[in-house]
């Protein structure tokens, strides 16, 4: 993936101008892939900016045990032939778990699928996991009404504090009331973010695909590794600075070399457009900058602890709750869904942040003693995984979600062309926020409305178009092989 192009060297080659049109592609996850693939597709010249020393970006399947294992995103949300990305997989004969049959925000798992345990160890009658489950979806219900009422936005949070006010008799107390806090903090899981940065007006504005959610068995790197394929891609070329004008953009690594092009499609996370550590001259406009700083990001992590026996029971979830959702946990099973030894500790929000803070070492710890309080017999990992998506550079975040008191339209905002420089990544999603697919679909569209910017330019609008090899291969209908043990 390090093949050279002159055409993309440093600005010494100015003078040598490209004989078909060009576009730089700055970041190598799904967005920039798949922008990527689609411009060579077009008959563009392509080069693909990568600041880490792998593709993928939030995706990242990790081999060292032996197997993979999906240490950032590793569910297929929508298991439907409509899902832009079911082609891709049903092709490469990948299989998925089903986790849930429902499109559901706050259940990517059904409720049978759940053991919970309280902190002495002793499991959570499961006709009151399904209860509360219940209950706590009518409690959402019952706090979406506000919506009417108040002019304002409000969080999560507020919002079930003034139903529960209004709603004494949904009050629950005991064991009932830990669950009820285990299922808030799932729902703060999905959003990778705690109940008061949630936002009211918009939590279950996210169009869900049919077909419920499928966990990748073998994860999402022969996914990535197979859009990748052929691409030019320059990896550990961090880039700091872009610079657009009307003869095109000029964008510079932090080794040192610049590139030259037509256009560019920027697919970076936008936490790392958050942070500003990227320098664009002339600045984004006050529009762009407003999107990039009103919407949110959350945070998720991954502790992947691997056993060499299995100890605990056969169900997709494993679960702790307690006295507040910041104190509730759960674990993955991924032994249920691909026969390998492996418990998945996911925290998010506030008590990711505050593990990011530990060592790799002691991190895995204080999984392990979460696991400890339920399972008294477990025995020790034998190996660990930790992420760290909220303080890499390269993220600065898991995904992103609506702001309290921001419009949606932010979204959109965010992916709106400035000129010559073209934007996705599953920030620019307004629909599918914080998926694979919607990064992978944004990506597409970018560079498309790169290919048909530039070719206006060119004055050659009908001059390029995909080879038909290539929308036959696309266009063919292969089922997704889908288990549910």
């Amino acid at each position: 993936m390090e093949r050279r192009n002159n055409h993309f060297l440093t600005k010494d080659n100015e003078r040598r101008q490209p004989s078909l049109p060009s576009a730089i592609v700055i970041g190598a996850g799904f967005a920039g892939i798949a922008a990527a693939r689609a411009l060579k597709n077009a008959s563009f010249q392509v080069v693909v900016l990568e600041s880490r020393d792998r593709v993928g970006g939030r995706v990242h399947t990790d081999y060292s045990f032996g197997f993979p294992v999906d240490m950032g995103a590793s569910w297929l949300h929508g298991v439907c032939n409509e899902n832009p990305l079911a082609p891709l997989i049903g092709r490469l004969g990948l299989p998925l778990y089903r986790t849930s049959n429902d499109n559901s925000v706050l259940f990517d798992h059904d409720l049978e699928s759940y053991a919970l345990f309280d902190t002495d160890g002793n499991q959570v009658p499961q006709e009151l996991v399904k209860k509360v489950g219940e209950l706590f979806e009518r409690i959402l219900e019952e706090a979406n009404k506000l919506r009417d009422e108040y002019n304002e936005d409000m969080s999560i949070a507020r919002a079930l504090s003034i139903v529960m006010e209004r709603c004494p008799q949904m009050k629950l107390e005991g064991l009932a009331y830990r669950v009820m806090q285990w299922y808030l903090c799932r729902m703060e899981g999905w959003f990778a973010s705690d109940a008061d940065t949630i936002s009211l007006k918009h939590w279950d504005q996210e169009v869900l695909l049919p077909g419920g959610h499928g966990l990748m068995v073998r994860g999402y790197f022969p996914v990535i590794n197979t859009l990748a394929r052929g691409l030019d891609i320059r990896l550990d070329h961090r880039v700091s600075n872009i610079v657009r004008g009307k003869k095109g953009v000029e964008v510079t690594t932090e080794n040192g070399k610049t590139f030259l092009a037509d256009a560019a499609v920027i697919t970076v996370p936008l936490g790392v457009l958050k942070a500003n550590l990227i320098k664009f001259e002339p600045k984004l406009p006050d529009w762009k900058e407003e999107a990039i700083n009103g919407i949110a990001v959350g945070t998720e992590n991954k502790i992947a602890l691997h056993f060499d026996n299995v100890f605990w029971p056969n169900v997709e979830f494993l679960g702790v709750v307690s006295n507040s959702a910041y104190s509730c946990s759960y674990f993955l099973n991924l032994h249920k869904a691909t026969g390998h030894p492996v418990l998945v500790y996911m925290p998010a929000g506030r008590l990711a942040h505050d593990i990011e803070k530990m060592s790799d070492e002691a991190a895995a710890k204080f999984a392990f003693a979460q696991l400890k309080e339920i399972l008294p017999g477990a025995s020790e990992p034998i190996n660990y995984l930790v992420s760290h998506w909220g303080t890499d550079k390269n993220s600065l975040g898991s995904y992103s979600h609506d702001a309290i008191g921001k419009p949606r339209e932010l979204f959109e905002r965010l992916r709106i062309p400035v000129d010559n420089l073209f934007f996705a990544g599953e920030a620019t999603c307004m629909k599918f926020t914080g998926t694979v697919h919607a990064a992978y679909s944004t990506g597409l569209r970018a560079a498309e409305e790169c290919r048909m910017r530039v070719l206006e330019k060119y004055g050659a609008l009908d001059m390029l178009h995909l080879a038909n090899g290539e929308v036959e291969a696309e266009s063919i209908c292969v089922p997704l092989l889908i288990s549910r043990i």
